[in-house]
Formats: C-alpha cells, sequence, structure tokens
C-alpha cells in the first residue's frame, strides 16, 4: 500500500471538468489500494476526494488543526482522524504519514503546503515524490513561474526536475509509483524544521 497525501482546495472551485477528474482519481486510488491522507475536510475537492475513495472502500486519514474542525466540517466518515495543534504540524503529520504527495488544483493553502513540502525537499529534508497533477490546464502558469525561477537563478534546475507534472491521473500515479519503488523511506528531521 502506497500512503499518498493529497493537498487540494477546500472548495470545489468553477470547473466540472476538475471535479469529475477528482472522482476519478478517487476511484482508483481506492481500486490500486493507495491509502489517501489529506486535510480532514468534508467540503471542496477535499470531500470530493474523500468520498471518492471511501465509496470504493479505500482507507482515508484526515488530518486537520483543532482550531478548524469546525470552520472546514471534518468528514464525518474517515477511516481515522488526526487533530494537530497548528497548521505546521498539520504538514508535519501528514508528512510523516505518508510515502508520496500530490498537488491538485488549490487556493492559497494548497500553494503553502506544495511550496513546503517542495523547499523540504530541496534543503535535503526528505526524497519523497512530489507529483503535480496539472489538470485542465490549472497549474500551466505555476508551472511556466518554476521555469522562469529557473532561467533567473533562483531555482535550480534539478530541484524543478525532481517535480513530477502530468495532466493524466494514469501518468501521474504510474510516476510516483516508478519513482516510489526506487527510493528507500526517509523520515523528516523534525529537529531542522
Amino acid at each position: 500500500m502506497i500512503r499518498i497525501a493529497v493537498f487540494c482546495g477546500s472548495s470545489s472551485g468553477k470547473s466540472t471538468q476538475i471535479i469529475k477528474q477528482v472522482h476519478v482519481l478517487g476511484h482508483i486510488l481506492a481500486e490500486r489500494d493507495f491509502q489517501l491522507i489529506y486535510g480532514g475536510s468534508k467540503l471542496g475537492l477535499m470531500g470530493e476526494l474523500a468520498d471518492a475513495v471511501l465509496d470504493k472502500g479505500g482507507s482515508v486519514t484526515g488530518v486537520i488543526p483543532s482550531f478548524l474542525k469546525k470552520k472546514e466540517r471534518v468528514h464525518p466518515r474517515l477511516t481515522d482522524l488526526v487533530v494537530t495543534n497548528n497548521m505546521h504540524d498539520r504538514k508535519v503529520e501528514m508528512y510523516r504519514r505518508s510515502d508520496c504527495f500530490l498537488i491538485l488544483p488549490g487556493g492559497f493553502g494548497t500553494m503553502d503546503e506544495f511550496f513546503e513540502i517542495a523547499t523540504w525537499g530541496q534543503l535535503g529534508l526528505h526524497s519523497k515524490p512530489i507529483a503535480v497533477l496539472n489538470l485542465e490546464g490549472y497549474y500551466d502558469h505555476l508551472i511556466q513561474q518554476c521555469g522562469k525561477m529557473v532561467e533567473f537563478g533562483f531555482l535550480e534546475k534539478r530541484h524543478f526536475h525532481n517535480l513530477i507534472v502530468a495532466t493524466s491521473i494514469d501518468e501521474i500515479l504510474s510516476k510516483i509509483t516508478a519513482i516510489r519503488t526506487r527510493t528507500n523511506k526517509s523520515s523528516l528531521k523534525i529537529d531542522q524544521l
């Protein structure tokens, strides 16, 4: 079983195609025996993904800080719920429980999670795969911006190329699985955070 942390929006957004693809992803994760680790909410893409995994009999662990339990409305059907003290502890706990990371469309919170986990990788605190599922071209401009960071010398090309980017679910999961089988499990150097 691969434990996959998914970062995505607590809003559903406006694209029905993205919502449909998130449902497909959830079904595939359950069918392929991935364990979902996510933010614990029943709202938005987060809730849509958890519902899809659970509806197919998959395992879902929600990780949520105590102050968000009411605001984000904890998903009622979770396999497991972990409550943390704050947002930072949430990310550390999601990291600790996961073998890899998948970024779906989302807002500032998703960007925060993506950039922090990417930064931890860049600093050598982990070597777990980080994947961006670029549904409907949602991340086109962000990927271009990362290329601009390389061009201007603010990001090393190797760190940019360590990101897995794909536009289809099958491609992204195949790449994650291939990389995951080649790398050793790494532990976060929590004392360095």
